[in-house]
């Protein structure tokens, strides 16, 4: 049986956006009663409170989903990505592949070229860090001599690359054209590893 809370949120998820009042009269409990859930809902980062002007007087508030409380809800992402890759796959060799994986990388690093611009070796790979953390991956650098070593240990994409290896693609390609650097995979989650690790070789390639 949902809980009164997960009632307010699917409340809000059918009206869009709902009042006090509204929420009140659809879950069967008094305003008073109602306002405690919201706000408790709010400290939890799942609804946002949005002010409705009618006519003078004082706004009114209503309140709707956030990012993160519509996450709650199931969705079918994965899947859809699966099958999109399994169309794409049919249809294109494994070069096209690799060489579409690489251009959505090289777009990523051009979004932050400005940024990039000037940035000795160690604070691109700073920048990397920020950079892959918005893309869902989370990530340490190390250098011990003149090894450096990048290691991942969240992959947004690990359960499609169970079925779709070529995803590992992305975040390679765009460790090396983020750092303008060689880049070697050795080691893999999809391979037994508990982590992805890069070796960062520091030689900067020349720029045709």
């Amino acid at each position: 049986m949902a809980s009164t809370r997960d009632q307010v949120l699917n409340e809000i998820k059918v009206l869009g956006q709902a009042s006090v009042a509204e929420l009140a009269e659809r879950v069967g409990l008094t305003a008073v009663a109602v306002r405690h859930h919201v706000a408790a809902l709010q400290a939890e980062g799942l609804l946002k409170a949005i002010e409705i002007r009618h006519g003078v007087g004082r706004p009114s508030l209503h309140y709707s989903l956030t990012d993160t409380a519509r996450e709650r809800y199931p969705t079918r992402y994965v899947e859809f990505s699966e099958r999109l890759l399994d169309e794409l796959k049919s249809m294109l060799p494994a070069e096209a592949l690799e060489q579409m994986f690489n251009r959505i990388a090289e777009g990523i690093a051009a979004q932050h070229q400005a940024e990039l611009s000037g940035q000795s070796l160690s604070e691109r790979l700073d920048t990397l860090v920020g950079i892959l953390g918005r893309e869902g991956f989370a990530t340490r650098w190390n250098q011990t001599g003149e090894s450096i070593a990048l290691s991942e240990y969240n992959c947004p994409y690990v359960r499609i690359g169970q079925r779709h290896p070529e995803v590992c693609q992305l975040d390679e390609a765009i460790i090396r054209h983020v750092l303008a650097v060689d880049v070697e995979k050795t080691h893999c989650v999809l391979q037994g590893g508990g982590h992805c690790e890069f070796l960062i070789r520091p030689a900067i390639k020349p720029t045709s």
